[in-house]
């Protein structure tokens, strides 16, 4: 951007406590400096001339709760510094990393080395709650918070309810968030999509819903026996989960994966990458029904949970892919058309299901439009762009879908420093 412009009139969206309003914004070397007629008063003063951007907007940066990061220093595929500046490039000013690693998380030592005073992307840690993630014994649950873990988690399946409950019993996280997916993995055995007609007829080893369903009762029951722990759920993906978690009277916040939001098994050919991630994907109806739940706030968050992978690890056959998607440049496109565009949600809607839903759920301040703050970001939903995971602003990983593909939306300026 240039050191200084004002641009008059532009849609802003301060914070989740206002609506978006048409309004004048100074902002000078990436700071927001002035809003209004303050901003105009300023702008005068300097000699700038209003640049229109009606059709732009700015808003506070994204959250993304629960990704994935195994390598942070030398990572082949994708380290910390390339996954901040794709971060900062998508708007995302903060990442929260679940404690799978070539170093699991799971002792105060692992969780050093992230803090990068020169950067504005804030990166949380979840802290394991299992030693080495094995689900066998508890990890030292307070040493891990007192050096900065943001909640406990453990990997993409459920523990062992009998450590789980010993966890929660003992309860050293206090309040802390604690992530767990309702994803039993000797249920679903070697399932790759979710049961359905469709899978049956193509062949596919289907994954029931039960894999989800029943870990999940035993989540809430835990939930309901342990009201003093903040208890998250990790990405649900089907309708009979989000129909049994809006039965809950009092329910645990959940949340769920963008990739789940805008596609199913119907659009997708078995050979495209984003077939294979886990959980499962499901139909249609899946589709529709976590779509429904996050309008109503039975679910609270969209996750990116990115993981990235290496361009030989995306070359294999699909029932040999390790699963996973990366791309967070893709997530506030994609979900602008689908959610706004072709759902008809506000701007609103969309921003706590992308930014302040994520905050509550690790427990941590919503992110907000402030005078002197870098924290905030620029979406014009008209330009056209194509999706090229060699570009500057993408991430390093190889696991990035629709490239090539042309898209529409993108985060044309972003006040943080990567």
């Amino acid at each position: 951007m240039p050191e200084a412009q004002l641009l008059d009139p532009i849609r802003i969206l301060h914070g989740s406590d206002q609506p978006v309003v048409e309004d004048a914004v100074l902002i000078r070397d990436s700071h927001l400096i002035a809003f209004g007629a303050q901003a105009r008063k300023q702008a005068q003063q300097l000699g700038l001339t209003p640049k229109s951007a009606s059709q732009q907007l700015l808003a506070p940066c994204l959250v993304d709760p629960h990704s994935i990061l195994e390598d942070p220093i030398s990572g082949h595929c994708e380290t910390l510094a390339s996954l901040r500046h794709a971060a900062a490039a998508a708007g995302y000013g903060q990442l929260a990393l679940l404690p799978r690693s070539s170093s699991w998380r799971d002792r105060p030592e692992r969780l050093q080395g992230f803090l990068n005073p020169n950067s504005d992307v804030d990166i949380h840690l979840w802290g394991s709650f299992s030693r080495d993630g094995a689900g066998s014994e508890l990890s030292p649950h307070a040493d891990l918070l007192q050096y900065g873990a943001v909640g406990l988690a453990n990997d993409d399946l459920i523990l062992p309810i009998a450590l789980l409950q010993r966890g929660l019993v003992l309860g050293e996280m206090g309040s802390a968030p604690v992530l767990i997916a309702p994803r039993d993995e000797k249920i679903q055995g070697g399932g790759m999509v979710r049961e359905s007609v469709e899978t049956l007829r193509a062949g596919w080893a289907p994954d029931p819903f039960a894999s989800e369903t029943l870990p999940l009762g035993q989540l809430l029951e835990l939930h309901r026996q342990h009201p003093e722990r903040s208890l998250r759920l990790m990405n649900l993906a089907t309708a009979p989960g989000v129909a049994i978690l809006g039965s809950c009277p009092s329910r645990p916040m959940a949340s769920v994966c963008w990739w789940h939001l805008v596609t199913d098994q119907s659009k997708l050919d078995p050979t495209e990458l984003g077939w294979r991630v886990i959980p499962s994907l499901g139909s249609p109806r899946d589709r529709a029904a976590l779509i429904k739940a996050l309008a109503n706030d039975t679910l609270t968050a969209v996750a990116v949970h990115a993981i990235p992978l290496d361009e030989e690890d995306t070359q294999l056959p699909p029932n040999q892919l390790e699963p996973g998607l990366a791309g967070h440049q893709l997530v506030l496109p994609a979900l602008w058309q689908e959610l706004v565009v072709k759902a008809g949600w506000s701007v609103e809607q969309l921003w706590h299901a992308l930014s302040f839903g994520p905050s509550k759920m690790l427990n941590l301040p919503e992110e907000r439009l402030t005078v002197g703050s870098r924290r905030w970001l620029m979406f014009d939903p008209d330009q056209l762009w194509i999706q090229d995971r060699h570009s500057d602003h993408a991430p390093k990983a190889a696991n990035q879908p629709w490239q090539g593909c042309q898209l529409q939306g993108r985060v044309v300026a972003c006040g943080l420093r990567e």
